[in-house]
């Protein structure tokens, strides 16, 4: 149990079935926002892999579990309040610029509407956090397949890295591992090309 941040492949996208986890409700209702913005469609989404190849960075999937106080308080320190909403409260990212997020009237799991965000603006705002924590983004895992980050942040090497690497980001890890949660996310939304959502 828990929340989990998920990569979502062109079938669940596409689907209509939505007992069966189908996306295509969302995905229609985005298509027809932005053509109203006078923006291309959202269609070449890869599909998400059947079977997961640990490391290949092919799907992303991690659990939020830290508590999440000490990553609202340096966001309140180093973001306005609408960057903040950019960054932290969208249900759906998409590869996709958007000089502003999209509300659509799409229930998602946790909530009765769905704000869609724009991986390049989510990561910007991710990569100033990162700077600002001096986050070791070469030591951290780029490939998020089955909870790399999580593991890593919770049970794997991340006190003895910030022993080894001091700086502003091992002085609060929790906070940290949103930075990096943040931040991987919409690198792999970009690099994949596909839509990334909580579950």
């Amino acid at each position: 149990m828990g929340i989990y941040l998920v990569s979502v492949g062109a079938r669940e996208w596409f689907d209509e079935d939505e007992d069966e986890g189908g996306r295509g409700a969302l995905a229609s209702a985005l298509g027809e926002e932005l053509s109203r913005r006078g923006l291309p469609p959202y269609e070449s989404v890869p599909e998400r892999p059947e079977r997961l190849v640990r490391g290949a960075g092919l799907s992303f999937e991690e659990k939020l579990v830290p508590p999440m106080d000490g990553f609202e308080a340096l966001c309140r320190t180093h973001l306005s309040p609408k960057e903040y909403e950019v960054l932290c409260g969208w249900s759906v990212l998409v590869p996709i610029s958007l000089d502003e997020e999209i509300w659509l009237s799409v229930p998602t799991s946790y909530t009765d509407t769905t704000m869609v965000a724009g991986a390049p603006q989510v990561l910007a705002l991710a990569e100033r956090l990162a700077g600002a924590v001096a986050l070791p983004v070469d030591e951290i895992p780029a490939a998020c397949d089955n909870l790399d980050l999580t593991m890593w942040f919770l049970e794997g090497p991340a006190k003895d890295t910030a022993a080894a690497r001091p700086g502003p980001w091992g002085e609060d890890l929790d906070a940290a591992f949103y930075v990096a949660l943040f931040l991987r996310a919409a690198q792999h939304s970009l690099r994949r090309g596909c839509p990334i959502v909580y579950c």
